[in-house]
């Protein structure tokens, strides 16, 4: 029933921009938040940056501080997360995925067992 779909994801030269969506459907978003992930050939999963509306507060990796912004959730269950000045060390598949309340979520955002459901990814290529 609960489902979320990543979309905006491709191929992009060095220094490039591109956005990607995150639609949730089956559940609101009222009291939950949304992270976004990723995960490059041969590495873990890692944690990019996460959004609590009733919080209203982000976060972001050291890695992508300055570069990524995330914005949302709409009233259309809707998570953004615009990429800037992308990479070739970028290069991975994304992954939203969607956490229930959690009073201490800026001490557990990175940790993607607290994540109760997960969109099925999208490829980000960043590429010359």
């Amino acid at each position: 029933q609960v489902q979320l779909v990543e979309s905006g994801g491709g191929l992009v030269q060095p220094g490039g921009s591109l956005r990607l969506s995150c639609v949730v459907s089956g559940v609101t978003m009222s009291s939950r938040a949304i992270g976004w992930f990723r995960q490059a050939p041969g590495k873990e999963r890692e944690a990019v940056s996460a959004i609590s509306r009733s919080a209203g507060s982000t976060y972001y990796a050291d890695s992508v501080k300055g570069r990524f912004t995330i914005s949302g959730v709409n009233l259309k269950n809707t998570v953004y997360l615009q990429m800037d000045n992308l990479k070739p060390e970028n290069t991975a598949v994304y992954y939203c995925a969607m956490a229930p309340r959690i009073a201490t979520f800026e001490a557990y955002w990175t940790d993607s067992s607290r994540y109760s459901y997960w969109g099925q990814g999208n490829q980000v290529t960043v590429s010359s």
